[in-house]
């Protein structure tokens, strides 16, 4: 058995309240996945990520990186190592892509046919080769409770010509994907034997009880494509649904074109996705796009943004009373000249924001610790807020350490950007479970409160 879906609540909107029982452990959704690309989420250790959030419940899930794990340090040395879960340390569910956007996104050093890709490592330019059969036995390797097929993702933007073309490859190694992986899924490392294997009798007794995954597999998700041509992603949606996969993640956005589009195309995908099965969309977002997207009937989401945004100095907080934007989309803040914020400074790879800007949206502000204004600022990022780094360090403090160039400030704004990105989702979740916007919120200050009492104060 892969995995089981149970939908708890709906909403007018679309959204729905679920839980997903995979081999690791119940995800509450929807859910967003920090991503760990090589088997670490950049900055933050295990331990951390499994008590940040409001209630300390910690991340539920996160995502690992199939190129970059098969090219560093190897698939079958990690499948020797008793999988990605014992090999990081991180008992709880994982779930990998297929590399097939990292494949895309090396354009001057793939050659790509209809058997697979042939490309050349980022590392050291070795020539290497992965059909939809490899990545499937590369992520059987790695253990992860959820996989991806393997798919092409293709450029933005492309004409309609190009785009079908792309497509009618997706599914053809859709249909190879799932193949390979009935025949061979019985081969994921879940076992005694593979602890064993592993030299750490002590990862199998105290962090996995090894019995209970006898008889556990993988899941395997398909991903629709179709460019941002609401026709093709129609199409391509019921082919794979045909298919009958376990899970369904809508790919090949977020790649430069604009939110409304974004927006239209998840809307016209999930129309044909089955109710009953959980739905991933890959690489998003900002927290009021995530959010967004939970309401419509999205159950998982990742996005690299919370931690790269740390960085590069850019924090999530609550906005305060006046800072609210009247619509959804984020309004730039209107900020004095800076001369402690480097004009030079270009954008941080998400969406073309630059690091300058602040902006604000109805459920989040993003904040520049840069600045020179918040040189003296005792307060903390965010008084909303109960993450460690919230209850403990100032924003001036947090502004030295990011100008003086001290790695704990990397560490301590990307703690603070995935709590606050956990605990919006811990929100939403609440609301769709039943409770107005200000029954979840006092919900979730009353989790926090909770939380603090467990914690101790350093100033006390």
């Amino acid at each position: 058995m892969g995995l089981r879906f149970e939908v708890s609540a709906t909403s007018p909107t679309g959204g729905r309240r679920a839980a997903l029982h995979i081999p690791h452990g119940t995800v509450q959704t929807p859910v967003f996945m920090p991503v760990g690309t090589a088997a670490t989420v950049k900055t933050v250790q295990q331990d951390t990520l499994e008590h940040i959030g409001a209630s300390g419940a910690g991340a539920e899930i996160i995502l690992a990186n199939t190129y970059h794990l098969y090219l560093r340090p190897g698939h079958q040395l990690i499948r020797r190592m008793g999988g990605l879960h014992r090999f990081m340390s991180w008992p709880r569910p994982l779930l990998t892509d297929s590399g097939g956007f990292q494949v895309f996104s090396l354009a001057k050093l793939r050659k790509i046919t209809p058997a697979g890709v042939e490309f050349r490592s980022h590392l050291d330019g070795s020539k290497h080769f992965f059909s939809p059969e490899h990545s499937i036995d590369v992520q059987i390797a790695l253990g992860a409770d959820i996989i991806m097929a393997f798919d092409e993702c293709v450029e933005t933007p492309a004409t309609w010509e190009r785009t079908r073309d792309s497509m009618g490859l997706t599914h053809a190694w859709a249909a190879r994907s799932l193949a390979y992986f009935a025949a061979h899924k019985h081969e994921v490392p879940w076992s005694i034997e593979s602890a064993t294997k592993a030299g750490a009798p002590h990862l199998a007794s105290e962090m996995w009880d090894t019995q209970s995954f006898e008889n556990r597999t993988q899941s395997l998700f398909g991903i629709v494509q179709g460019g941002m041509y609401a026709d093709l992603r129609r199409e391509s949606a019921e082919r794979l649904v045909e298919m009958d996969f376990d899970g369904y993640a809508i790919g090949g956005l977020a790649v430069g074109e604009p939110r409304d589009v974004t927006r239209e195309m998840i809307a016209r995908t999930l129309e044909i996705l089955p109710r009953d099965k959980p739905r991933y969309v890959m690489g998003v977002g900002y927290p009021d796009e995530i959010e967004e997207y939970a309401r419509m009937g999205v159950d998982t989401m990742d996005c690299v943004l919370p931690t790269r945004a740390a960085r590069h100095g850019l924090l999530f907080r609550a906005p305060e009373p006046g800072e609210e934007s009247s619509t959804d989309q984020p309004r730039t803040l209107k900020k004095a000249d800076d001369p402690g914020c480097p004009t030079h400074a270009g954008p941080i790879g998400m969406s073309g924001m630059s690091e300058e800007t602040e902006t604000a949206s109805r459920t989040a502000v993003r904040m520049n610790i840069k600045r020179l204004e918040y040189a003296e600022d005792q307060r903390p990022i965010d008084p909303t807020c109960s993450c460690l780094v919230c209850r403990r360090y100032t924003r001036a403090y947090l502004r030295h350490l990011f100008m003086a160039k001290e790695p704990l400030g990397l560490t301590l704004n990307s703690i603070h950007n995935l709590s606050f990105y956990l605990d919006t989702m811990s929100r939403v979740r609440a609301e769709l479970a039943g409770l107005s916007r200000e029954q979840a919120a006092a919900w979730l200050k009353d989790s926090r409160d909770e939380f603090d009492q467990t914690v101790r104060d350093p100033w006390a």
